[in-house]
């Protein structure tokens, strides 16, 4: 079992969202720039329901970051944009009836709410205390799969902080935010014990795997 954040897209200058989030811009400003990459392959295209897409390294690496996942772990921003106290229970995620996860998925926030059990095996959990708290939960419904930190950049940051991640797949775009929220931004991800493992030149992105020593 693996707790990885994988094909989580990334500018140049290390941005893992453009600024100002919110429902018409769910990355961001610019935000969709970062996943280019990702969009004309093959794996995108068959979770769109869509045939055809390429199947060249990004496809490789993009198919890669969905084997053996048994549980998801979420910021409550990748959910959706309501923020504080849920009005109510008609926010379902971005996704419509049939999330892309097919496994628990946990939801951190720091408001409570019912499981939310969706089409394809998607159950969301909304979940609070402490990211190896809410690890241990993942790591306990995964069933000895891997448990992938799917983001947003806070939430990877604060995985990454603890030193709870084994691997992560940074898909890194030839693009320049200057602004939004940024991955490395007061992170000595040496000091916290993290190299860089391998890279992989891709058609759209940089693939860099950083691994725990």
């Amino acid at each position: 079992m693996k707790v990885r954040v994988a094909a989580f897209g990334l500018t140049l200058d290390g941005y893992g969202a453009g600024p100002n989030q919110s429902l018409e811009n769910p990355l961001g400003v610019r935000g969709p720039e970062m996943m280019e990459w990702f969009f004309p392959t093959r794996t995108w295209r068959a979770m769109q329901g869509q045939e055809g897409g390429e199947t060249g390294v990004d496809d490789r690496m993009a198919a890669a970051s969905f084997e053996n996942v048994g549980a998801w772990i979420l910021g409550r921003n990748m959910f959706g944009p309501v923020r504080g106290p849920w009005p109510d229970e008609s926010w379902k995620g971005w996704w419509g009836e049939e999330p892309p996860y097919h496994v628990p998925a946990f939801v951190l926030t720091h408001h409570a709410r019912r499981p939310l059990v969706m089409k394809g095996g998607t159950t969301f959990h909304f979940v609070s205390g402490s990211v190896a708290e809410v690890l241990a939960r993942a790591k306990s419904a995964a069933a000895g799969k891997d448990v992938r930190i799917g983001g947003g950049t806070s939430t990877v940051r604060q995985f990454l902080e603890a030193r709870l991640v084994d691997e992560m797949h940074l898909a890194v775009r030839p693009v320049l935010f200057g602004k939004g929220e940024n991955l490395f931004a007061g992170l000595d991800l040496d000091a916290l014990g993290y190299a860089v493992a391998e890279t992989v030149p891709g058609e759209r992105a940089t693939h860099m795997i950083v691994r725990r020593k």
